[in-house]
């Protein structure tokens, strides 16, 4: 099981960071799910990302259902529906048996938004309840420039929609979903999957490919940026660029 995982990872992790060197457009890569508030834009000020994160937390303490709100700059080259489908399928939001779990995403730069609903919420918020919700919540306060307000009516609104849904009381294990979404980074054995394989195999096609010197620093780079994506943690990545580079 543990060598499936790394392997699923492995192609994930090709298709984002190694396709670009042979000449084809990379997606924007699904970041790890650290939280329920994420934003990749730094645009949330601390007291708005703390505000939206305990209104999400006491959403899903109070009904199991899980709502991460995320923020990218740009959803380039895919569309944001793309994406957004790319993102809740990485992600898995919400309880598995139920399928109770919402994205919001917001592509700041393009100026685009979007609501993914599970298939147990499409009752509550079906689509022309999602775009109300966007056109008379989100967008007015965007405009303005307050992306914390637009997010907190917004959540106000679904929380409140979520609610009126007949949903099975959430257990222990819902509650403390925070640490077991965190917990998606890689373990440590993964880890050790992802370097035989991406820096033993890839690296040595890309320093067949590119010459020792420069193969060298390419797969240092990619094995870096991708270790930190995957386990979330700067200083692994820098630990894992530095190793690769020598290898």
């Amino acid at each position: 099981m543990l060598i499936a995982r790394a392997l699923q990872r492995f192609i994930a992790i090709f298709t984002v960071a190694f396709l670009p060197w042979l000449g084809h457009a990379a997606v924007l890569p699904v970041p790890a799910l650290t939280a329920h508030v994420i934003d990749q834009t730094a645009t949330l000020s601390a007291q708005d990302t703390a505000s939206l994160e305990a209104q999400l937390k006491q959403l899903e303490q109070d009904t199991g259902a899980q709502v991460v709100a995320l923020m990218v700059p740009t959803t380039a080259p895919e569309d944001i529906a793309a994406y957004a489908n790319r993102v809740a399928s990485t992600w898995k939001i919400g309880r598995k048996d139920i399928g109770d779990g919402l994205l919001i995403i917001v592509a700041k730069n393009d100026r685009r938004m979007r609501i993914e609903v599970a298939k147990t919420l499409e009752g509550a918020i079906p689509d022309l309840r999602a775009a109300r919700i966007i056109d008379e919540a989100m967008k007015p306060a965007f405009q303005a420039g307050n992306y914390g307000a637009g997010l907190s009516a917004a959540v106000g609104q679904i929380s409140a929609l979520v609610k009126g849904e007949a949903l099975p009381a959430p257990t222990r294990q819902s509650q403390q979903r925070q640490g077991a979404s965190a917990a998606q980074s890689m373990d440590l054995g993964e880890l050790l999957i992802f370097f035989f394989v991406v820096v033993m195999i890839g690296g040595g096609f890309l320093r067949a490919l590119l010459g020792r010197g420069f193969g060298s620093l390419v797969t240092g780079g990619v094995a870096g940026v991708v270790a930190a994506m995957l386990t979330a943690s700067l200083l692994i990545g820098v630990g894992a660029g530095v190793v690769a580079l020598f290898m």
